[in-house]
């Protein structure tokens, strides 16, 4: 995650070729299809980003062991899912994995700790505007690296995430992906 602290999220070809052209080092594909997922790996690398894709919406792929092998075959360094199960299937295919975790309640934080026994690479934490002490905790008691992710729209909430702990933020804001 050396390549920088923001990472670009896209749900569509054209913000998808936006981001390729951006400064970011990773993009988060929350929309991929089986249809262009070898293109876009093709764009990455002819960019040098780093590709992961959000293998539950994924279109046309499996989301078994089957389809985990498939995308590592085509190239995608690694895959986001909310499914514990799925990450720990990944990391065993040789894949990068982000776990998302969507932060509703004291509850769901103090769960969090639970589903990152599958062991992702890193953890996306939902929205990423919660507080800092929320990032804080999750960085420290699951010691998962966190990137802050959904909701963020100012500079000023990439800066309080980062200064939280987060290693990284994703946003589908543009305008936040050559800061």
């Amino acid at each position: 995650m050396a390549k920088g602290k923001i990472i670009a999220a896209t749900r569509n070809m054209d913000a998808f070729s936006e981001a390729c052209m951006s400064k970011v080092g990773i993009i988060f594909d929350l929309a991929p299809s089986i249809e262009d997922i070898e293109d876009k790996v093709q764009l990455c690398r002819e960019r040098e980003k780093l590709l992961f894709i959000h293998i539950d919406l994924a279109e046309g792929i499996g989301k078994d062991k089957a389809g985990l092998k498939y995308v590592k075959q085509v190239g995608v360094d690694g895959i986001i899912s909310t499914r514990p199960a799925l990450i720990k299937t990944a990391n065993e295919a040789g894949l990068k994995t982000v776990q998302r975790i969507f932060l509703l309640d004291t509850q769901s934080v103090d769960s969090a700790a639970t589903m990152l026994k599958s062991r992702p690479n890193m953890a996306e934490v939902m929205p990423g505007v919660v507080p800092g002490r929320v990032i804080e905790k999750i960085c420290t008691e699951a010691g998962v690296s966190v990137i802050a992710g959904g909701l963020i729209a100012t500079e000023e909430e990439v800066m309080l995430a980062i200064s939280a702990g987060a290693m990284a933020v994703s946003t589908g804001k543009k305008e936040l992906w050559d800061i």
